[in-house]
């Protein structure tokens, strides 16, 4: 059964960390404190979707080591790519 109250405080912690990368973007911060606030709040919310909404939370830890596997290739190739473009 699932926890309709685990999942609104959810909900309401990803709209609140949205809204604070969006006053950041527009509040005048310096380039780089700006962007490192709004890389961890991002990284945030997407623990918490891949841990409660795609509920990764109750599965084994063998399944949650793969994903993350597959997000560490992904950022990595990702990474190689924008320095090629350069």
């Amino acid at each position: 059964m699932t926890n309709t109250k685990l999942y609104t405080i959810i909900y309401v912690v990803l709209f609140a960390s949205a809204t604070v990368q969006v006053l950041v973007e527009f509040a005048g911060v310096a380039y780089w404190t700006a962007f490192g606030l709004i890389i961890v709040l991002s990284a945030v919310k997407a623990v918490l979707v891949a841990a409660y909404f795609q509920h990764l939370r109750w599965e084994p830890r063998s399944l949650t080591y793969l994903v993350g596997i597959g997000l560490a290739a992904a950022l990595a190739l990702t990474l190689a790519a924008s320095y090629s473009i350069l």
